[in-house]
């Protein structure tokens, strides 16, 4: 396996010749919710002479009725409908690998739809490429980040493939100025849809956090965390009296299990969502930069993946070397960015990730945490691996370093500072 890009890296897409495309018949893969704009997206597509094979992939993200998800699909017209969970996926390859590099965009958001962009991708083109589709189509507009994520993604696994952006293209928004036009279209077209004229916000969910924006939400002064419906965590004021501890273990970097019990990678993060979310942990109100040029509002909450982040830089602070922490913080908002502008499928990130994977090899060992009305305080930590040695570290008399030993250090790194000094005299 040596040389090898890791499994989930390793996707071998049928790559159709541009002069074989024109003989083929119109055939799409859909990026489908069920919700208004996918549902709407469907039918103009199907009256654009599409066949239409929708995929709902599975992140983890609020559904009462996945089988009414793929029959109403079917009833609109759709060619084939399947469902695809990808959230072990999405934790374990994509999220996990992110974490071990502490990446925050812009040093607060935790990227946890950013990250599921390139996994929705992924799935559709599987999907693509099984049902014979030459193109793939998104609900993404034309003003936000997620419209490139897809884009970059699709153009990575299959560089020959149609991508369809709906909200880009000029007919689509002339028959659709507005959520009452969508609305309308679905009545006529009898395709069954929950939607209002007026809605306050708009979320996105999956299960590792959940992002809400526009709406009152573009009003900066307005609350953000106390203006939206939060789904995952209360409010910090609103959390137990009670500090709650929860022991979080890693193997290579990656969390292994919860209280002592081990779990897969999703129900890692669905458990420490619950925990986290009771005491009001991982709720944050930012002002972005996208992609496009503008900077946005959002309000995220993500309490299981905030443990997470936590946690693991407390074992880090034991396994690993001060010049490979601080070189793996140096490359952290490389990562950010990339994962937030949607270069996951890029040279540069397999690169990244490769470097990652050797880096984390020490992370391993159990550290227990104090979790009260939004914060995150660390109780204790052990690792098998740790560096650290009391016998050195002690303020003690007695142990294993010599202070006398430190004088010829000091004068050889004080060297520059003298020069300079001779040099450039500054006022005391």
């Amino acid at each position: 396996m040596t040389g090898l890009a890791p499994p989930h890296r390793q996707t071998p897409f049928l790559f159709i010749p541009i002069y074989e495309k024109q003989f083929m018949k119109k055939s799409s893969v859909l990026a489908y919710s069920g919700g208004l704009d996918t549902s709407v997206i469907l039918g103009w597509l199907i009256d654009q002479g599409y066949d239409v094979h929708a995929v709902y992939v599975d992140l983890g993200q609020p559904c009462d009725d996945q089988q009414a998800v793929l029959d109403k699909a079917k009833n609109c017209g759709a060619a084939s409908a399947r469902i695809v969970n990808a959230q072990d996926e999405l934790c374990r390859d994509f999220a996990f690998p992110v974490m071990q590099f502490q990446a925050k965009y812009e040093g607060l958001y935790l990227l946890g739809t950013a990250i599921a962009r390139p996994v929705i991708s992924k799935c559709c083109l599987k999907v693509a490429q099984e049902v014979g589709a030459n193109a793939y189509a998104h609900g993404a507009t034309g003003k936000g980040n997620d419209q490139c994520r897809f884009h970059f993604a699709a153009a990575a696994l299959n560089p020959n493939i149609e991508i369809i952006a709906p909200w880009r293209e000029e007919n689509f928004r002339q028959m659709f100025p507005g959520r009452s036009e969508m609305i309308k279209y679905c009545e006529e077209k009898k395709i069954p849809v929950k939607a209002t004229l007026k809605k306050p916000y708009s979320g996105d969910d999956n299960c590792l956090h959940i992002s809400y924006e526009a709406g009152i939400l573009e009003k900066l002064d307005v609350c953000g965390a106390e203006s939206v419906e939060l789904g995952m965590s209360v409010l910090p004021q609103n959390a137990p009296d009670q500090v709650e501890q929860v022991a979080i273990t890693f193997k290579n970097g990656n969390p292994i299990a919860v209280n002592g019990k081990e779990k897969s990678a999703v129900d890692i993060v669905k458990e420490l969502n619950t925990i986290g979310g009771r005491n009001g942990i991982g709720v944050i109100d930012i002002v972005e930069n996208r992609l496009v040029g503008m900077k946005s509002r959002g309000v995220y909450e993500a309490p299981g993946m905030t443990i997470l982040y936590t946690a693991h830089r407390y074992i880090e602070q034991l396994t690993l070397d001060r010049d490979l922490l601080h070189l793996r913080d140096r490359l952290s908002p490389e990562v950010a960015e990339l994962v937030y502008y949607g270069f996951w499928y890029s040279a540069k990130m397999d690169a990244l990730l490769a470097f990652i994977r050797e880096a984390q090899r020490p992370v391993s060992g159990t550290v227990e945490l104090n979790l009260y009305k939004g914060n995150v305080v660390v109780r204790s930590r052990s690792s098998a691996n740790s560096l650290y040695d009391e016998g050195l570290a002690t303020m003690e008399g007695g142990g294993a370093y010599d202070q006398g030993d430190a004088t010829g250090f000091v004068r050889i790194q004080s060297l520059p500072s003298g020069v300079q000094g001779k040099m450039r005299p500054r006022r005391v």
